[in-house]
């Protein structure tokens, strides 16, 4: 780590790129604390000599396991291969990436254009051997962690469903019940849809005919209400408007 060295001037002369990162819609919306001191590394930045210091936060509320697309990653890498980035700052390994590929790429990314990547512990070259080696672990530790994360939650959900509590999201029309589990939702008109759905598909056998016919005689459905997780509690559910 070369956080007692100056970073070059050549270096400083560039960008440096904050990358903010959240894994879910709800820590976007709670977690207000990390994102505040996400985006204070925009000062961090600026005490390390930077003067021209840009925010990519497009990847808020998306999981950085590699599982689903980062538009605000990919823009990083493409920034990077440009030659144009002195620096990457996170607040921790995680922010960046928590599968190998994706961190190892974004390592040696910055080794070839010899760019600095910058946390709250303090200024690593990924060129050198040494910081590389920090940074790697640093890399892995965060993929074994969301390992052992992913393996928390499967076994929590396990024992729900071994003692018939687990509660997986439903279709449309239908709710979680506190004395008898899954059923119907209590409004009647859902429930003549849904039947009337099934009816039409038994009719026809095809998913594609019953939606025309539902449309030829005037029957829509949008998600407009909120769906209900059980009795007494809204989120999202569908109205039926006939004509």
């Amino acid at each position: 780590m070369t956080s007692g060295n100056l970073i070059p001037t050549a270096v400083l002369k560039r960008k440096a790129v904050v990358y903010v990162r959240q894994s879910t819609q709800a820590q976007v919306q709670l977690n207000l604390e990390s994102q505040r001191r996400q985006y204070e590394l925009v000062d961090v930045a600026r005490r390390w000599g930077f003067r021209k210091v840009e925010v990519i936060d497009e990847d808020l509320g998306r999981t950085a396991s590699g599982a689903v697309e980062r538009p605000g990653f990919e823009r990083l890498v493409d920034d990077l291969c440009t030659g144009h980035v002195g620096a990457v700052l996170c607040l921790e390994a995680s922010r960046l990436s928590r599968n190998g590929p994706d961190w190892h790429r974004l390592l040696e990314l910055c080794g070839e254009v010899d760019a600095r990547v910058i946390d709250l512990d303090g200024v690593y070259d990924p060129g050198l051997p040494n910081d590389r080696l920090l940074l790697g672990m640093k890399g892995s530790i965060s993929e074994f962690e969301l390992g052992v994360l992913r393996a928390r939650m499967y076994e929590a959900a396990r024992a729900k469903a071994q003692r018939g509590e687990l509660r997986i999201s439903v279709p449309f029309g239908y709710v979680w019940h506190r004395d008898y589990g899954l059923g119907f939702d209590p409004d009647m008109r859902l429930q003549e849809t849904i039947r009337l759905i099934f009816a039409r598909f038994r009719e026809l056998g095809s998913a594609r005919q019953v939606l025309i016919s539902m449309i030829d005689d005037g029957v829509h459905y949008c998600c407009c209400w909120p769906r209900k997780r059980g009795c007494g509690s809204r989120r999202s559910s569908i109205s039926t408007r006939t004509r």
